[in-house]
This record gives C-alpha cells, structure tokens and sequence, in this order.
C-alpha cells in the first residue's frame, strides 16, 4: 500500500533522513522506534507532503505522491495525527471533528461516521459543545484521532500517541485504534517510543536513528527485545553499551533503559 523507496531529507545543511525506505501493506500495523532526533517524524511529514525530498520516491497504492501538495495527498487518503495533539482550543468538540470533513461532499456518510466516532470515543459524546481547549490532554488525543478519520483515510499516521499522557489513558487509545483497524480497512504508521507497546500491537517494526533505518523485522521475530535494544542504541557498532544503559531480554527494561538515557 506505502512505499518509501531511499529518500533523503535535508534542513539546511542539516540531514535529516538518509536513505529511509520503509513499506506498509493494507491492513497492517508498522511501527516506527527511535531515540529523538532519529528522523521518525520527519519520515512522516514526508509522507504528508510538510516536507519534500530531496531524492527517493513515496508512492501510496502504485500512484506517486511526489511533488503533490498536502491536501492533496490527504484527499487520497494519508491523513496525520501530529505530535502535540494540535486542536483548535476555542471550538467546540463538535466544530472540531467536523473540521475533517470540509472537502467531503457525502453529508449522510459524514453523519454517519460522526456517530461512529462518537460511539468509539464515549468520551468525546459527553463533551460535544465544550471547547477543545478544556479537554483533558487523554481526551484532545482522542479528538484528533477522531477528527483524522472523519476524513476517511486509507493510511493513518500517528506522531508519538503517548507523549505526556499516563499509561492507563495510552492503552486506551491504541484499543480503540486496533478497533477501528480490524472494523475497517485502515493502517497504521506509529512513530512512538515505548518499545513494549510496539511489541504488543505491532506487525512489523522500523528502528531508526541517525536519519537511517537500522533494523526492520517482523515484530514476532523481536519479542525478545535484544535487537531491537542494539539498534536503538548502536551497540553492534561499540565494543560496549552505554553505562546508561543496560541490554535485557524485556521490553520494559528496555524502556527503562531508554528513559535512563535520555535524562
């Protein structure tokens, strides 16, 4: 369904991405891993036209998105949740999610999928005309995932769907993603940091860093955790880990790991 076939990104003298190719067949769940600054985010930008290559080729379905501009590539059907949970604080819940459906002229569909949203997301139901600007952090990430799929999309990326949300309100979210994946036909590209939800609802899983991608594999063939801790951190390239960090044989340990690194 997405290819991307070795492209680099620059920002200035900056490279961003270096030769990124990554693919996500219809249906699947493709999860993107990587410490900050890997590049994850910018892999999805390029896919949503907010940043151009500078060589390489995206395509969604066969059909070349290179050189079309964002709202184009979102009306075939990539829409992105950006990092930041970026909702429009003075309107109401209501105006908010109606905001994906400007370019949509099926007004029944549109209804239609108004209330499902709203039958996935009972929270958002019992605050409709409250602004979005009052919702909780949990809830606005709800209201932007909502608001992305009424327009429909075939590709849904997310841009770290934990960042600063308690754990409890995190697996509620990815639960209703994984729904809505089964009961339609969506897939997903995560860009997120927690290993152990990756190996959890992944089926496949890209690990970045430094602007490339350094392991990709089948997220049953990782559950040991090893590898993936090896390519996050670069330990085949050093005779030794970080002190930081510590390689183990769980997800949470690497996790944890993760976190120790980062203070």
């Amino acid at each position: 369904m997405l290819e991307v076939d070795n492209i680099h990104v620059n920002y200035g003298r900056l490279q961003a991405l270096r030769g990124v190719s990554i693919t996500a067949q219809e249906g699947e769940v493709v999860c993107l891993v990587g410490p900050n600054g890997a590049g994850k985010s910018t892999t999805l930008a390029a896919i949503a036209g907010g940043v151009t290559p500078l060589t390489g080729r995206i395509a969604l379905q066969g059909r070349s998105l290179g050189g079309l501009p964002p709202e184009v590539i979102a009306r075939l059907g990539v829409s992105l949740v950006p990092e930041g949970r970026h909702v429009f604080g003075t309107l109401s819940v209501a105006e908010n999610l109606r905001i994906g459906t400007f370019q949509r002229r099926d007004r029944a569909a549109v209804a239609a999928d108004f209330e499902r949203i709203l039958e996935n997301f009972p929270r958002l139901r019992e605050r409709l005309q409250q602004p979005a600007g009052r919702l909780s952090g949990g809830e606005q990430q709800m209201l932007v995932i909502g608001r992305a799929l009424m327009t429909r999309p075939r590709l849904v990326m997310v841009d770290e769907p934990s960042l600063g949300l308690a754990p409890k309100i995190v697996d509620q979210v990815y639960d209703i993603l994984l729904t809505l994946r089964r009961s339609g036909d969506i897939t997903l590209l995560i860009n997120e940091q927690s290993s152990e939800r990756v190996l959890k609802f992944a089926d496949r899983i890209y690990v970045m860093r430094g602007g490339r991608i350094h392991l990709h594999d089948r997220a049953a063939n990782l559950q040991d955790g090893k590898a993936i801790m090896q390519a996050y951190f670069g330990f085949a390239e050093h005779a030794a880990a970080p002190s930081t960090a510590k390689v183990t044989t769980t997800a949470a340990d690497i996790d944890t790991a993760i976190k120790r690194a980062a203070e």
